[in-house]
């Protein structure tokens, strides 16, 4: 997907640090503009942002501000720039991102209403459900093994699932939503994996730690006969 503009919960955004290195002006120059600005940026939107930690090659240790913007606050912003050929080059590069995701979206909005995909969608959380099932049972299993943090094994599956299976980039409010019929069905094969491996470890008496261990193994197993797929995949969508 696009390295300028994010979908973060089904909408469309680019970031501060983007503008920044997109238009050569420093982070803080970029920050200190927005919240100049603020009151007329948010006449199209909250405006959004979260303290970040700086990455390990930066210099000092003090989180970063980044700001989310959409496409409106982005085209606000720019306009208080100097029109420099460099910021007029990031206009129409993010002009055109912005408008190639917006078709991005249309088109998952479009494969939601197939009858296949509605099918496939529904197979697959009767799947989950399953496989909640019998991560409830592990909690209580790992819990009765003196884990005091098992309660984590929910978000941990369904990571390590997702990481084995998908090339992920954005953010959405449900991944599944946003998946093909063929993804879902890839993520059903998963759900099954998980179930029996938990089951089998619980059964054999196996250390908590060690029935995850196998429980990923086995799903890395399943996904590198695949090459990860786009998360979404919007080539497969066209196809459809």
């Amino acid at each position: 997907m696009s390295d300028l503009v994010k979908i973060i919960n089904d909408e469309l955004f680019t970031t501060s640090i983007i503008i920044s290195e997109q238009t050569n002006n420093t982070v803080h120059s970029v920050r200190e503009l927005i919240k100049i600005h603020r009151e007329h940026l948010e006449k199209f939107g909250v405006l959004s942002f979260e303290m970040r930690k700086p990455n390990k090659n930066s210099k000092g240790g003090r989180p970063q501000e980044i700001f989310y913007l959409n496409e409106p606050q982005t085209t606000l912003l720019l306009t208080f720039m100097r029109n420099s050929d460099i910021v007029i080059d990031f206009k129409v590069k993010l002009v055109q991102e912005f408008y190639k995701m917006r078709k991005s979206l249309e088109k998952i909005y479009s494969m939601r209403n197939t009858d296949v995909w509605v099918e496939t969608r529904n197979n697959q959380r009767l799947a989950r459900k399953d496989e909640t099932d019998v991560i409830k049972k592990f909690v209580e299993y790992a819990t009765n093994q003196g884990s005091e943090s098992a309660i984590r094994y929910y978000s941990l599956i369904t990571n390590m699932e997702n990481k084995a299976l998908f090339i992920i980039k954005d953010k959405f409010k449900n991944l599944k939503d946003v998946l093909t019929p063929r993804q879902l069905m890839n993520s059903m094969v998963c759900n099954e994996i998980v179930i029996n491996a938990l089951e089998d470890g619980m059964q054999q008496g196996m250390f908590y730690k060690d029935i995850f261990q196998l429980a990923k193994q086995r799903v890395e197993t399943f996904a590198s006969v695949m090459p990860k797929s786009q998360v979404p995949m919007i080539e497969s969508i066209d196809n459809k």
